[in-house]
């Protein structure tokens, strides 16, 4: 109960999934009861509960969905419709043809084009075969119910707020952008502290990890805004400097590099510190430049965010502190390089622990830079 107030709450006070939500359902009711108000109660169908109950399900997440659907659907009861007519009035026994057109519709069901609405096909089979007597008049009332509710069911999708999910997808880069963040500052502030352990290590290394999920998340998301966009008339009215769906690929991009190398920053830290490779430790001369690097890639990857999705359009302020921070970011790796080189010039083992450290620094700092 207390998750359901929660979500209620963020409903009526902000903008967010839970109010999209809210709305989608309140469409699906306005265009079940719009659809039962003209075939059942205007028109008095005969099997007048077809047309609200197609409007109802496609009422879908996206106007595109709800056409492409709402085709799907309408082929797939009109198909199961007739052959289960056409049985039915052949054979004059409904178990008969029930035994014969239920395994073909259901066969049907699977087929590729008919997607996910192929389903439907046995159930407009279904309506034919249970609801005596059958006729040919009856199951063109039928095809022509299931007919208007789609047609209902996308109109009201499509005029009435159409769903447009560029905010979820923004959301879900802004999250991942700002675990990555989070991680490089843990860590930098760790190895500054002198305060860094194999468990400590292990514990950031494995969010790194859970950090390419996030970014896959919010790859998922930016699908969903593209396709929200589809024959969506309020494509129009998002402002032309608005970021969209173009603008969060090149983001998911610079994301998920950046995922994959902070994975290999703290893969690098916990081999480092793992007293059972017998590997020597770095010290303060090694760690608090690294930590240094850590700490202004960290401040790169939060500019970024804040600079691609500000309100409006880019945020020229972020715009140029982020190229102060990416030109100190290219410093700092040519300072760290030059003090790990000259850091161990007679011990391999050492110089194959600051070499990967080094590596893995090189490789986020050009993902950064380039961007």
């Amino acid at each position: 109960m207390r998750a359901v107030g929660e979500a209620l709450r963020r409903a009526w006070t902000e903008p967010g999934r839970e109010r999209d939500l809210v709305v989608q359902a309140c469409k699906a009711a306005l265009a079940a009861c719009l659809a039962w108000a003209v075939a059942g109660w205007w028109l008095g169908a005969p099997m007048a509960f077809v047309a609200p109950w197609v409007a109802i399900v496609l009422v879908e997440s996206t106007v595109y969905r709800s056409i492409a659907h709402g085709l799907q659907q309408v082929a797939a009861i009109a198909t199961g419709t007739v052959v289960a007519t056409g049985t039915a009035l052949l054979l004059d026994s409904t178990m008969a043809a029930m035994g014969l057109v239920l395994p073909a519709a259901v066969l049907l069901g699977n087929w590729r084009r008919l997607g996910s609405q192929g389903i439907y096909a046995a159930t407009g089979a279904l309506f034919v075969l249970t609801m005596q007597p059958v006729t040919i008049a009856g199951s063109g009332a039928r095809i022509a119910e299931a007919v208007f509710g789609a047609v209902v069911g996308i109109l009201v999708n499509a005029l009435v707020r159409p769903p447009v999910y560029l905010r979820s997808s923004r959301a879900a880069l802004e999250d991942a952008a700002r675990e990555a963040q989070e991680i490089l500052d843990s860590v930098a502030d760790g190895l500054a502290a002198g305060d860094w352990d194999a468990q400590a290590a292990g514990a950031a290394h494995e969010r790194a990890l859970r950090l390419g999920r996030l970014v896959e998340q919010a790859r998922s998301a930016v699908g969903w805004s593209r396709e929200s966009l589809w024959a969506n008339p309020r494509r129009r009215d998002r402002g032309a400097a608005s970021p969209g769906p173009e603008d969060h690929d090149d983001a998911v991009t610079v994301l998920d590099h950046v995922a994959v190398h902070t994975a290999g920053v703290t893969r690098a830290v916990l081999e480092s510190c793992d007293g059972e490779r017998g590997a020597p430790r770095p010290g303060p001369h090694v760690t608090e430049p690294y930590a240094e690097f850590l700490r202004r890639s960290a401040r790169a990857v939060r500019l970024y965010t804040t600079s691609r999705f500000a309100p409006g359009g880019a945020d020229r302020r972020a715009d140029r502190e982020l190229r102060e921070v990416v030109e100190e970011l290219d410093r700092t790796l040519a300072g760290l390089r030059q003090r790990l080189l000259g850091a161990v010039p007679d011990d391999p083992d050492a110089l194959a622990t600051y070499g990967t450290l080094l590596t893995q620094a090189r490789r986020l700092a050009d993902q950064l830079v380039g961007r």
